[in-house]
């Protein structure tokens, strides 16, 4: 599945406002745009409230459900049109790292609760010895 950038979505979202006003001659709501667009609820919810925290565009929600409106288009040209492509390939990486980290850190725990453990023993077992020599 091709991945589409926020900059080109921004502008998708405000065009397809537009068109739909034209058409209708009512503000579109989130479902209708993303009926136009073939962007899923989910999808275009996510990308709507991105562009309200911009104010690019206004979520108005009524009780003939949410509408929205252009704010101000031109704060799409803020949003860089390239944006940083981290991949699930390094996402598993950074998780591996740290799963290693952890691993490491719960060796060195164990190491040293190993230790504890055969230095109780070793003082122990003298603690019994000097009292088995007193006895005799």
């Amino acid at each position: 599945m091709k991945k589409i950038k926020l900059y080109n979505s921004a502008h998708l979202i405000v065009s397809a406002i537009r068109i739909l006003e034209h058409q209708d001659n009512v503000s579109p709501s989130v479902e209708n745009v993303c009926g136009m667009l073939f962007f899923s609820i989910e999808h275009g919810n996510f990308i709507c409230n991105k562009l309200k925290e911009m104010g690019i565009v206004d979520i108005v929600d009524g009780a003939f459900g949410n509408k929205l409106y252009i704010r101000d288009f031109s704060r799409i040209e803020t949003i860089p049109a390239e944006e940083e492509d981290t991949s699930i390939k390094d996402e598993l990486e950074k998780y591996a790292d740290s799963r290693k980290e952890l691993q490491g850190r719960i060796e060195s725990i164990k190491a040293k609760q190993d230790n504890k453990k055969k230095d109780l023993f070793a003082e122990l077992d003298r603690q019994l010895k000097s009292k088995l020599d007193k006895k005799e």
